[in-house]
């Protein structure tokens, strides 16, 4: 019998656990949208986009939606006190500054050497880098979250991209629906597993060679 995946939700709920109290972060498409849904109990997180808005809240509900007030993946947002809004040269100037601590990212790949190849398919031949590589290179910390293989059974993580660069060496740690890794000098550090999961198990879907963490254990939320 194969273990179940985790969720999108939950990957996202155990990257909030990653957040500080006062971080400032950003969020990409996709399942980093989701972890403003999830903040840590007695921390205070601010939410940055590239839209232009710092501080904003947890997805808008149903019936409260406002056009003007949306995440990068064009999901409606609810409003909070303190919310600031500023126009977009101003919201890169804050990645370009330094200012952001942590941006989650999903992959395309990701190296042994967190490589981060997030922008396009070749096969597909189309794709915009965005403001992928600005957050790749201005962000103090960089999380990746996706799942752990593609449509079509192929490692996510790999030993080196085959896709497009959008930075070099810029991951500091990945979270996937089977698995929690860190990227260390000396290469991809396995700390956490999916109930049900092993680290055999989890090495058999990476194509990167994994280390072993000596406190291995299931993922944690």
């Amino acid at each position: 019998m194969v273990a179940e995946r985790l969720p999108r939700e939950v990957i996202a709920m155990r990257v909030a656990q990653e957040l500080q109290d006062g971080d400032v972060v950003n969020l990409g498409i996709g399942i980093p949208s989701l972890c403003s849904q999830f903040v840590p109990e007695g921390r205070t997180i601010f939410y940055h986009s590239e839209s232009g808005v710092l501080n904003y809240g947890p997805m808008a509900e149903e019936g409260k939606e406002d056009q003007d007030l949306i995440n990068a993946s064009g999901q409606f947002l609810a409003p909070v006190k303190g919310m600031s809004f500023f126009d977009s040269g101003a919201a890169f100037a804050m990645i370009r500054g330094g200012h952001i601590d942590v941006t989650v990212l999903g992959a395309l790949q990701v190296s042994s050497k967190g490589d981060l190849a997030n922008w396009m398919i070749p096969s597909r031949g189309i794709g915009n880098v965005g403001g992928a590589m600005d957050l790749a290179v201005g962000a103090k910390k960089v999380i990746v979250s996706m799942e752990h293989i593609d449509r079509e059974g192929n490692p996510k993580i790999v030993d080196d991209c085959t896709f497009p660069l959008t930075c070099p060496a810029c991951v500091d740690m990945i979270v996937t629906d089977i698995a929690v890794i860190s990227v260390q000098n000396e290469g991809l550090v396995l700390h956490e597993t999916a109930p049900g999961w092993s680290a055999a198990d989890v090495q058999a879907e990476t194509d990167a060679k994994l280390i072993i963490a000596s406190d291995l254990k299931n993922v944690s939320l």
